[in-house]
């Protein structure tokens, strides 16, 4: 099984990595070694009249040639540290396969595969552990970083069509201004992208999508897209290997595939305003088994059990301020979440989550305060073929102003999608949707400025 070129970067970078830390260990070394010549060079400098000089017992006379107090000091702060510029985390304009390319966030292997000695950060933008290091703003515990999340993206099907006509940047002129005034912006790609692959049978929807389509989302101000869902491997591994390999080309980061279920399960790190967050990818709706990433084995992060899934939140939560969760769960068209969405839910937010956000109901569905954090059981279809079914064209952006303590105070801006174009919905309608919204969430509210907040109970509606 061929493995994509976020894998090949994965080794790339762990090789200069390696060959760093030896080039670093060799100069200080020599550089030692020089300091002690000098010592010993100096030392042994017309030794006798320094013996004169010198008072018997005497450890702190200085020459009487007004030389240095400390004679074997090394030449230069920066020759002692040995220290180099580390390479880049910043994924470059256009990645490519070559060894000098640097690797995008999600390109990174987990923490566990590289030495920590260096201090170097350990995956996708990579964060130093949660609450160490950091420029003064990242000590500055009250500062927040503004997180903005819609549901389901598909720029395949008729919304490819629609591209085709009227450019890029057509699904997104309603929202555009919304999803570019947050730090951070995320939500799920529910199509492979790339001009190959093979179909996937026994399926009633099989999408992809053109890679030029990517620069829409880009341009829109996106920066990290989950490829946990039923769709990603429409078009098998080859298709899914090409969506993860333009998504880099694109400097989109991505999170819930891989060539495995190491990669499948490693988080993506950004930093913004210097709080660190952390973006896992998972899903409950698999097809078929075969589409599962396992050792040695392409495919998606699945959470049917949730012990890996588990595994990495705990992993992420000791290296990141806020740890996400995005998961593709739920019956399709269902406006309440089912059972299983709310003790997998329940279950993230106890290994650590944050903040626990859903898709693949394809319809707007309430929010659950617990334990002090939050779950957007599903945020609906975002941009999506128009179907006459108006519940499935309600969608909106939700925005989450979280701290380093991983408190997060949530907002939602109800939209409609007209011609798959969503944007803001007119103050009536809104409101309407939003009091919709409140009478089906658990342990919250929301009022009629979209402001999500705690409460014991929504009209007698305790928590499912």
């Amino acid at each position: 099984m061929p493995y994509s070129r976020t894998r090949t970067h994965q080794k790339t970078r762990k090789r200069r990595f390696r060959k760093l830390v030896y080039v670093n260990l060799a100069l200080l070394l020599a550089v030692v070694a020089a300091g002690g010549l000098l010592v010993y060079q100096w030392n042994n400098k017309d030794d006798g009249k320094l013996a004169n000089a010198l008072p018997t017992g005497s450890a702190s006379a200085s020459p009487a040639t007004g030389a240095d107090s400390s004679p074997g000091e090394p030449p230069s702060d920066s020759a002692q540290s040995g220290e180099e510029a580390a390479p880049s985390d910043e994924p470059s304009p256009s990645a490519d396969a070559s060894a000098s390319a640097e690797p995008s966030a999600s390109d990174v292997p987990s923490p566990a595969d590289e030495p920590a000695a260096s201090g170097e950060p350990a995956a996708g933008g990579g964060p130093t552990p949660a609450g160490g290091g950091g420029d003064d703003e990242a000590q500055d515990s009250g500062g927040k970083v503004k997180l903005a999340f819609v549901g389901d993206i598909l720029p395949a099907a008729r919304v490819g069509e629609l591209i085709e006509k009227n450019g890029v940047d057509y699904p997104f002129a309603g929202s555009v201004q919304s999803l570019k005034s947050a730090d951070i912006t995320a939500g799920n790609l529910e199509t492979p992208i790339t001009n190959r692959g093979t179909p996937a049978e026994n399926k009633t929807y099989v999408f992809r999508g053109k890679p030029e389509y990517l620069a829409g989302i880009k341009n829109a101000g996106f920066d990290v897209l989950s490829l946990a869902n039923n769709h990603t491997l429409d078009q098998g591994w080859e298709g899914l290997s090409d969506t993860m390999d333009y998504l880099d080309d694109a400097g989109l980061k991505h999170m819930g595939s891989g060539a495995d279920d190491k990669e499948a399960f490693t988080p993506v790190y950004i930093e913004s305003k210097g709080i660190r967050v952390a973006y896992i990818g998972v899903t409950n709706v698999v097809p078929e088994a075969s589409w599962k990433a396992d050792k040695n084995h392409p495919g998606v992060a699945e959470t049917y059990d949730t012990t890996r899934a588990v595994a990495a939140i705990k992993e992420a939560k000791q290296l990141a301020d806020i740890v996400v969760v995005m998961v593709h769960w739920g019956k399709e068209r269902s406006q309440n979440p089912i059972p299983v969405q709310t003790s997998v839910g329940h279950t993230f937010i106890d290994a650590g989550a944050d903040l626990v956000v859903g898709s693949h109901p394809h319809v707007l569905q309430g929010f659950e305060y617990y334990k002090n954090k939050w779950i957007a059981y599903s945020l609906g279809n975002f941009i999506f073929t128009t179907s006459t079914n108006s519940i499935t064209r309600q969608t909106g952006v939700l925005t989450a102003s979280c701290g380093k303590n991983g408190s997060c105070a949530l907002s939602f801006e109800p939209m409609y999608s007209t011609n798959s174009q969503p944007a803001p919905m007119e103050p009536t309608d809104g409101a309407l949707l939003l009091s919709q919204l409140s009478e089906r969430s658990f342990g919250a509210k929301i009022d009629e400025l979209g402001n999500i907040v705690p409460s014991s109970s929504v009209s007698g509606k305790e928590t499912p």
